[in-house]
C-alpha cells in the first residue's frame, strides 16, 4: 500500500499562520493572484570560499498576494528578492515548494528598460503585442492607447536614444502592459532615475495600478519608495531569504514621499532593515 502524502492547507489564512505574518481580513477574503507556498531555492554550484555549500538563497517562503494588491519587497542586497521575482515569473523553478498564479500571466519589468535600441518606442510595444497574440489589426490603436496611458502620446516614432531615462521606463511599462497580464512584477524599475523623475513615476504607477486593476509585486531598496507605493511592505532576512516582518501601510490623505506619515513608517522599517543587515554581517 502506498504511503499517503499530507498536503499542507494552502488557504490564505493557513499560509499566513504558518509564516507568522498578519494578513488583513479584507485581503484574506479577496481572490488570490499569486500563491507562494514554502518555497526554497538553492543553486548547485553556490559554494563558500572554503568549498562548503552556501545557505540557500530562499528558505521556506510563503506569501499570498491578493488580486489588486500592491506589495513591496525590501531587504539587503543578496537576500533573494530578485530571485523570488524570477521564480514567480517562471524564469526559474524553485528547489522546493510551489508557486501558483491564479490571477493569470505575469509581466516582468526590470531596473534597466531593456528596450531594443534599433526599434522605435512604438515598435518595442508592438513586439510585446505580437507575442501576446493580439490581432494585427489592433496593434496601432493599442500602441497609441498604451502610450497615452503612460503619458507619452504621440511619441511612438521616437528612437530609444531620443528618450530620457524616465521616458524609457514609461515605454518599458507600456510594453509590460502590452502583454495583457494582470500581474506586474517590477524589479527596482526606478532605481537609476533622479529623485524628481522617480517621484513623478510613482504617481503615474499608482494611477495606472488603480485604473488597470493590476496586482503589483515591487522590489526596491528604497524604504520610502516602498511605503509611498505599497499596501503591504514585506521585509526579507539576509541569506537565506525569508520574510521576517510585514507592515500594512495605512496612510490617510495623499501619499507623498515627503509626507510625515510616510517618513515615520519608513523610519520604523529602516530600523528593522538595519538590524537584519547587522545580523547578516555577524
Amino acid at each position: 500500500m502506498s504511503e499517503s502524502t499530507i498536503v499542507p492547507d494552502s488557504s490564505p489564512r493557513a499560509v499566513a499562520e504558518r509564516s507568522g505574518l498578519h494578513v488583513p481580513e479584507s485581503l484574506i477574503d479577496a481572490a488570490t493572484a499569486v500563491s507562494i507556498n514554502r518555497v526554497s531555492k538553492s543553486f548547485g554550484n553556490d559554494l563558500n570560499p572554503d568549498g562548503s555549500l552556501r545557505a540557500p538563497v530562499l528558505k521556506e517562503i510563503s506569501l499570498d498576494v491578493r488580486q489588486g494588491e500592491f506589495v513591496c519587497l525590501l531587504g539587503a542586497s543578496g537576500c533573494g528578492k530578485s530571485t523570488l521575482l524570477n521564480l514567480i515569473a517562471g524564469l526559474d523553478s524553485p528547489t522546493q515548494g510551489t508557486i501558483e498564479t491564479p490571477g493569470g500571466r505575469t509581466a516582468l519589468m526590470f531596473q534597466e528598460s531593456a528596450l531594443f535600441p534599433w526599434l522605435t518606442a512604438g515598435d518595442n510595444i508592438k513586439l510585446a503585442l505580437r507575442l501576446a497574440d493580439v490581432p494585427k489589426a489592433e496593434w496601432n490603436d493599442e500602441i497609441e492607447r498604451l502610450l497615452e496611458l503612460v503619458h507619452l502620446g504621440g511619441q511612438g516614432s521616437k528612437r530609444i536614444h531620443e528618450l530620457s531615462g524616465g521616458m524609457r521606463q514609461r515605454v518599458a511599462l507600456a510594453r509590460a502592459l502590452a502583454q495583457r497580464s494582470k500581474i506586474l512584477l517590477m524589479d527596482e524599475p526606478f532605481a537609476a532615475l533622479d529623485a524628481i523623475t522617480r517621484d513623478v513615476l510613482h504617481e503615474e504607477l499608482s494611477r495606472i495600478w488603480q485604473e488597470q486593476d493590476l496586482t503589483i509585486i515591487f522590489v526596491t531598496h528604497n524604504v520610502r519608495e516602498a511605503v509611498r507605493l505599497g499596501q503591504r511592505v514585506m521585509l526579507m532576512s539576509s541569506r537565506p531569504g525569508t520574510f521576517v516582518r510585514q507592515w500594512d501601510v495605512d496612510v490617510t490623505g495623499e501619499r507623498r514621499i515627503e509626507a510625515p506619515e510616510i517618513a515615520a513608517l519608513a523610519s520604523e522599517i529602516t530600523t528593522d532593515l538595519r538590524r537584519e543587515i547587522r545580523r547578516h554581517a555577524k
